[in-house]
């Protein structure tokens, strides 16, 4: 069920309601536009909580972002959440693309540090005038009454120093004003749940949604798992390869273990899941498919 711009997803789920999300990325061209929109379109009878549009490293698709979550609020039922992060941003043009959010009816914010231009695992450097942590770019936009997301990470931030010292940070975003999180992607549920009860161990009960990236394709999946710190285990691994070479088989494979790992998520007391589409809709409908979740 979507929620209003004055319900929360903490309301929602404390109103014992379970939910789906889903998130895009501006596209680069006109092909790129209508297939997003496809996207958007075959997902929304859905009613998801949320849809979260992604902010470019640096904010190189800051336009595109604003303009795309603006389009969202004005000819959907969906509630757009628009990324947004510190990397190239002074204080006060934040404070203006919050103000460029509002003007587009956009009332929820996922409040990122952001990735150097360089990449998830090169040094971090603030901007001159900027913000150095998400807890601040968190105070920020809680001050100026957005309903504010956070990124959480099941097997720690690269370049946090363990994983107590990653859930003290979420734990400090959810004190500074965070009502939610959606981790990044992962593929053992356990990791999960380890997360969530190190945040509850320090009196915290802000909502983490799983993040959901079905593996599609094993070689692109793993690199990207080596740039942000999330790791595929042996066994995900084996029963990928053990479909052989067709990429058809191993696409259902995947889908296959997302599934599963829904499931499982699901069963243990998420409250909902999180999928990132890469701007398309048909593994996430055969996910839901396979969950017997229906329109």
């Amino acid at each position: 069920m979507a929620t209003g711009p004055g319900r929360s997803l903490r309301d929602l789920i404390g109103a014992g309601e379970r939910s789906f999300s889903f998130e895009f990325f501006p596209p680069k061209d006109a092909a790129g536009e209508q297939q997003l929109w496809s996207a958007i379109r075959a997902l929304e009878p859905y009613r998801p909580t949320f849809v979260s549009v992604t902010y470019g490293a640096g904010g190189t698709t800051r336009d595109k972002t604003v303009a795309i979550t603006g389009r969202i609020a004005r000819e959907t039922e969906l509630v757009p959440m628009a990324h947004l992060t510190c990397v190239g941003h002074t204080r006060s043009e934040l404070e203006g693309i919050l103000d460029s959010y509002v003007a587009e009816g956009v009332s929820h914010v996922m409040a990122l540090r952001g990735d150097p231009q360089e990449g998830p695992r090169a040094e971090w450097t603030p901007t001159p005038g900027g913000l150095n942590h998400a807890v601040e770019l968190v105070e920020l936009a809680h001050a100026r009454g957005f309903r504010v997301g956070v990124a959480a990470f099941p097997e720690g931030h690269p370049s946090a120093a363990s994983l107590d010292a990653d859930a003290d940070v979420l734990v400090a975003k959810a004190r500074a004003g965070a009502e939610f999180a959606v981790t990044q992607m992962f593929f053992r549920a356990e990791d999960y749940f380890g997360l969530v009860d190190r945040v509850r161990a320090r009196g915290v009960d802000i909502p983490i949604l799983p993040g959901i990236m079905p593996i599609l394709n094993l070689a692109a999946i793993r690199r990207q798992g080596e740039l942000i710190g999330t790791s595929v285990p042996d066994d995900v691994v084996a029963r990928i390869t053990s479909a052989g070479e067709d990429p058809a088989v191993v696409r259902a494979a995947g889908i296959r273990l997302a599934a599963e790992l829904c499931d499982d998520l699901l069963a243990g007391g998420a409250p909902g899941l999180h999928f990132y589409t890469l701007n398309r809709s048909k593994a996430t409908l055969e996910i839901f498919d396979a969950l017997r979740i229906t329109v």
